[in-house]
């Protein structure tokens, strides 16, 4: 089944390009572990999903490109096109003159219901294109305007329009010191909107990616690109094909629907994160080794534990037994920090797996958003729904 990306703003933008050329260089790597049928069926689902064929031989990603400004969707185009193994649509992007300045309502409430006629247009001729449906995968950051803004709008849409359709989002969590003196405004209200309409937010924090990239990458000078490679990466981990459970030999149909079935078992608790192992760079993994058995004690300590990283990991950190009288004795040691998290999914790639054993200075720039017609009650309505959400996780 196929999944039709959209891809919002600079952040939005940038990270789709990369993932679409990590999914095809992944299934066209000349590195297989396979027979060479195995390997032709991988990439046949891989391309079912994420690209659709032209007729001179050329995949093009089933992705609708969407920016207020020309600069970053130019460039993306351009960059898939001179890669020479995939482009994107020819009209498959929009883009005006005018950006959102990092402002949420802006992006929301102006261009979000100008352009809405547009944008969806274009996502409807891309669904069209798609014999067999999944849903959708939307990238967008959290800080800024454009991506933040009018994707809570077109997520909003899509929920309208495509209700029986999944929808994931994958958002940045943006740097706790970042540029844009507003990030905090325009987080809450995004995540508040994307609680209402999306089925599960995919979430990546720029800093915990930041440090992967300083400690375990070894990359000296870390630029966007780097972080966007990596998080390319732990996303193909994720959506490249993978055999079903009922079936070593044939792929899952459903990668959205897999997904959602093991991780959100309430729409109450549809935030998401990925851990992956082992990172590092491509000079270091030549002379390194793994064994299943030691790749998944570290997984499942980070996961125990809460680490972002493989690296750091607080192995003094143990499940808790069973019932509330342990958890309240864990919850008197207030260094341990357990990760309450009520589902997770183990995804493995790569040789010999089937001998893995798996076991507030509130109002300082309100006027901004004012004017726009995002009032104070929306922002606390935003608070109000998002520390419900909070309090629901904490009570687990």
């Amino acid at each position: 089944m196929s999944i039709v990306t959209v891809q919002l703003g600079q952040c939005g933008n940038q990270i789709g390009f990369e993932v679409f050329d990590a999914l095809l260089s992944d299934s066209h790597s000349s590195q297989g572990l396979c027979c060479k049928r195995e390997n032709e069926a991988y990439q046949a689902s891989c391309k079912e999903r994420f690209f659709s064929e032209e007729e001179n031989g050329v995949p093009i990603a089933r992705a609708v490109l969407v920016d207020m400004e020309p600069k970053v969707i130019s460039q993306t185009l351009s960059k898939a096109a001179q890669s020479g193994r995939w482009k994107y649509g020819q009209h498959a992007c929009f883009c005006q003159k005018q950006g959102s300045g990092n402002n949420w309502a802006y992006g929301y409430s102006v261009h979000g219901p100008r352009h809405e006629e547009s944008i969806m247009n274009l996502i409807r001729k891309e669904v069209e294109k798609c014999d067999s449906f999944s849903g959708f995968f939307i990238i967008m950051s959290m800080a800024g305007g454009t991506g933040s803004g009018i994707g809570a709008f077109v997520t909003q849409n899509l929920q309208d329009q495509y209700s029986n359709s999944l929808k994931m989002n994958q958002i940045i969590w943006p740097y706790g010191t970042g540029e844009v003196i507003v990030q905090n405004y325009n987080s809450i209200l995004t995540l508040s909107h994307l609680y209402r309409s999306s089925d599960a937010l995919l979430v990546h924090e720029n800093d915990a990616v930041h440090k992967i990239c300083a400690k375990l990458m070894n990359i000296k000078q870390i630029s966007f690109s780097d972080i966007n490679q990596v998080l390319a990466h732990q996303l193909g981990s994720v959506f490249q094909p993978t055999y079903s459970a009922e079936s070593s030999f044939h792929y899952r149909r459903n990668p959205l629907g897999d997904l959602m079935e093991h991780l959100v078992p309430h729409p109450e608790f549809k935030m998401l994160s990925i851990r992956n192992v082992p990172h590092m760079s491509e000079n270091s993994l030549a002379y390194s080794t793994f064994t299943w058995a030691g790749l998944l004690k570290h997984l499942r300590q980070m996961l125990i534990s809460n680490a972002k990283m493989e690296e750091g990991i607080d192995w003094h950190v143990r499940p808790s037994l069973s019932g509330p009288s342990s958890l309240g004795k864990m919850s008197l040691n207030k260094d341990l920090h357990f990760n309450t998290s009520i589902a997770n999914l183990v995804i493995l790639r790569g040789k010999d797996v089937q001998s893995a054993d798996v076991g507030k200075k509130f109002r300082a720039y309100i006027h901004q958003y004012t004017k726009f017609g995002i009032e104070e009650e929306d922002f606390l309505d935003s608070f109000t729904s998002l520390e419900q959400v909070v309090a629901s996780y904490c009570n687990l």
